[in-house]
């Protein structure tokens, strides 16, 4: 285990909130004796209330994340922080601006590409001098992108990649209201600022972007493959982005020309098709209704609100099963087969950003400091410590 001068060697802020409490339960259950964990939030009542819960005696830390002073005394009393404070284009810039400063890791839940992007600009240089790995998108975004096709790169020996495809086999789970309005958030910014609009769209915009681009290929996911029906993924936009940040930061070892694309399986026949269309047409209709302010006023008064999500029985039994296949210039094509019995956007997130932060805090990582993704900060010993949490990661030849 590490030690340093710092206060705490792991700091959950956001800890009192829906997705900060099952991130709370897992460290109680799985961060080794000895390990300093405290909570922090708004308020200490609802902290406490947490500690009671988990049985837990850990110090509290009242923050709010509007107070920079306070944000950076948290940031440079921890090894630390990792933040469920979303939406992070609102509430994230200076918890990771202060942690970039102090030297301090930080592991968020973020699937905001213009949160990302604009934290690349700010914090990158700054938490490469003070030798701070801020590592956005430890959660469901976009772990599961980011590792199966770094896993699958490496099992075909780390060769260029000509095409990879996420498929998503199967996905139970609630609506998340910090997803929600997440997206609420962007489609605000992106009506009023051009340039966000374009970075939306952009699946380089977490990278200068490679000195060829070859007009993309591989479709948007709507069709077939080999019988059976295809939708797109409603997180494929972002996550390709954070895997052709890993792409960049390891010099374009996936190769500069390589397509990818995340698609959701619907099944053969016209039940798959069905299917698939009612998943492209909804995916567009929501986004479509979050344009304008009255259609967004509607979905406003039906969708999940923010610290909101489903009853503890659907999560319960949530569950996610997907697939990253890698073809690669030369030898066979391989398969990472990334599954786990949670609930994708809450039980299985808090394990994901929990197992982050204890990676940030006690693993020999690789040498390295920026705003980083969570392959090129962690990458197999996440995975590792996530295969001892009921994890699939398995990456083999085809």
């Amino acid at each position: 285990m590490r030690t340093n001068d710092r206060d705490h060697d792991i700091v959950l802020l956001g800890a009192s909130g829906f997705v900060g409490r099952y991130t709370a339960r897992h460290l109680a259950r799985s961060a080794p004796d000895g390990v300093r964990i405290a909570l922090a939030g708004r308020s200490t009542a609802r902290l406490n209330e947490v500690k009671r819960e988990l049985g837990v005696d850990w110090p509290t830390l009242e923050v709010d994340t509007a107070d920079d002073a306070a944000v950076a005394r948290v940031a440079a009393s921890a090894s630390v922080i990792a933040t469920t404070v979303g939406p992070y284009l609102r509430y994230g810039m200076e918890v990771a601006a202060a942690c970039a400063r102090a030297g301090t890791s930080y592991a968020d839940l973020t699937g905001e590409s213009i949160f990302v992007a604009r934290s690349i600009e700010r914090n990158h240089a700054v938490a490469e001098s003070t030798g701070a790995r801020i590592v956005h998108s430890c959660g469901f975004d976009s772990i599961p992108s980011d590792l199966g096709l770094g896993l699958a790169h490496a099992a075909a020996g780390g060769v260029p990649i000509v095409a990879a495809t996420l498929t998503v086999r199967s996905l139970r789970g609630g609506i998340s209201g910090g997803t929600i309005d997440s997206l609420r958030q962007q489609v605000k910014e992106a009506k009023t600022d051009a340039s966000a609009r374009r970075l939306l769209a952009d699946p380089y915009a977490l990278t200068p972007g490679p000195s060829v681009r070859l007009p993309n290929r591989a479709g948007n996911g709507w069709g077939t493959v080999r019988g059976t029906w295809q939708a797109p993924f409603i997180m494929g936009g972002y996550n390709q982005q954070i895997v052709q940040r890993s792409n960049y930061l390891t010099g374009w070892s996936y190769g500069q020309l390589m397509q990818y694309r995340e698609v959701v399986a619907t099944g053969r026949g016209l039940a798959g098709f069905a299917r698939a269309g009612g998943i492209a047409l909804g995916t567009a209709a929501l986004v479509g209704a979050m344009w304008f302010t009255p259609t967004r006023a509607v979905l406003d008064r039906v969708l999940p609100s923010p610290g909101s999500g489903p009853s503890a029985e659907a999560i319960e039994h949530g569950r996610f099963a997907l697939d990253v296949d890698v073809y690669p210039v030369e030898g066979l094509p391989v398969r990472t087969r990334v599954a786990a019995p949670y609930d994708p956007g809450y039980g299985g997130t808090g394990v994901m950003l929990a197992e982050s932060a204890l990676s940030l805090a006690l693993d020999d990582l690789p040498d390295r400091a920026g705003v980083l993704t969570p392959m090129v900060a962690m990458g197999e010993q996440l995975a590792e410590r996530l295969r001892g949490q009921r994890f699939t990661l398995e990456a083999n030849a085809r």
